[in-house]
């Protein structure tokens, strides 16, 4: 015989040579040699490595201490105890123990991916195997699909969903978004191979045709773009181009707003950011505008050198016409060589002026 103790928080399934035949309580038992008793936890379902669901519950004792809950594939069960989520099970057959204080068991309904009646909360508790946890932002659309197939579409928020779902959300932008098409390589008209950088402004326009019926909507904007760029250059020489940058940017602009449909988007804004010149184009375009500096610089040269000669033309004849003004411009040159002069020594009779204009006289000769 063989002594074993059951404790308050398990049964004991006696099996005597392999045959199912009761259930032990808590307390001492002695068993004989032949027998074996499997302790099971009262607080998870029932279930032994000897025996069958089944098989046990065609005993009247295990009917009297457990209840047999069905759950089909749209359903969970939720089992709580003391008000806390103790584990939640899905398809199957479950029997648990009845005799558990403030036990409560809840169907919960699975046939939609998003969990619904359920407090986020109550969610959290569940076992982390069951459910998958999202989050779209505020700016932003998440676009639900379970089994392959769009269902509905989500606004900014957390959301939980069953993890036994093939779930996927596609995120997309609300906002305004800005698209660079760059490095799109053209030839002009006259074979010249430049690149052109655009700059595109939209907004989504219908977010679920946008991702289920585009592979890419950004790289067919750009797609689009590129092309009609393209034709536009392709039949525009170099200088042409360079001259009518905002021509270019009015035109890719009109042809993506009668695109927009298509696109499922709007367009609000589109330009060229930048040209790209070959290198030997652009040493050449800088040699010319080098050369046309040059000569507004010398056209400006000599328009200054006329003007100043011009005005001492004006000043020699009123200066012949009017004595009084030869002797103040007299008096105004000798005031700056007296400027420059430390000592000054006068000999004879005569004024200081006289002396002075004599001096300059002298000099002069």
């Amino acid at each position: 015989m063989n002594k074993i103790i059951i404790n308050e928080r398990t049964v004991g399934l006696l099996f005597k040579n392999g045959k199912f035949e009761r259930v032990l309580r808590a307390g001492k038992y002695r068993i004989s040699k032949n027998c074996d008793v499997e302790e099971v936890d009262i607080e998870r379902p029932l279930k032994s490595t000897n025996a069958t669901l089944d098989t046990l519950m065609e005993s009247k004792e295990i009917q009297s201490l457990y209840d047999i809950y069905e759950v089909n594939e749209d359903q969970v069960l939720v089992r709580y105890i003391n008000g806390r989520v103790k584990d939640a099970f899905t398809q199957g057959t479950y029997a648990f123990y009845n005799g558990i204080k403030n036990q409560k068991i809840e169907y919960v309904s699975s046939k939609n991916a998003i969990i619904e009646g359920l407090s986020d909360e109550t969610i959290k508790q569940l076992p982390y195997a069951l459910t998958d946890k999202y989050t779209v932002s505020p700016y932003q659309k998440g676009l639900l699909f379970v089994d392959n197939k769009f269902e509905r579409l989500l606004d900014g928020g957390i959301y939980y969903t069953w993890s036994m779902k093939q779930v996927d959300i596609k995120y997309i932008d609300t906002r305004a978004l800005v698209v660079n098409v760059n490095g799109q390589e053209i030839l002009t008209q006259d074979k010249v191979n430049i690149r052109i950088n655009l700059v595109i402004c939209m907004r989504i326009k219908d977010y679920v045709k946008a991702i289920t019926e585009l592979s890419d909507y950004e790289e067919h904007l750009r797609t689009y773009a590129q092309l009609v760029l393209r034709e536009y250059v392709s039949k525009y020489k170099l200088d042409e181009i360079l001259d009518n940058k905002e021509e270019i940017s009015r035109h890719v602009y009109e042809k993506l707003k009668e695109k927009e449909g298509e696109l499922f988007i709007e367009v609000s804004e589109a330009g060229v950011k930048d040209i790209i010149l070959p290198g030997e184009i652009r040493s050449i375009m800088n040699t010319i505008l080098l050369a046309e500096k040059k000569a507004q610089a010398n056209v400006i040269t000599r328009r200054e050198e006329v003007a100043s000669t011009r005005s001492l033309l004006n000043t020699a004849k009123l200066m012949d016409e009017n004595k009084t003004l030869y002797k103040l411009k007299e008096l105004e040159y000798l005031e700056k060589i007296c400027e420059n002069v430390t000592n000054l020594n006068l000999n004879g009779g005569t004024g200081i002026l006289e002396s002075l204009r004599s001096l300059v006289s002298s000099e002069k000769q």
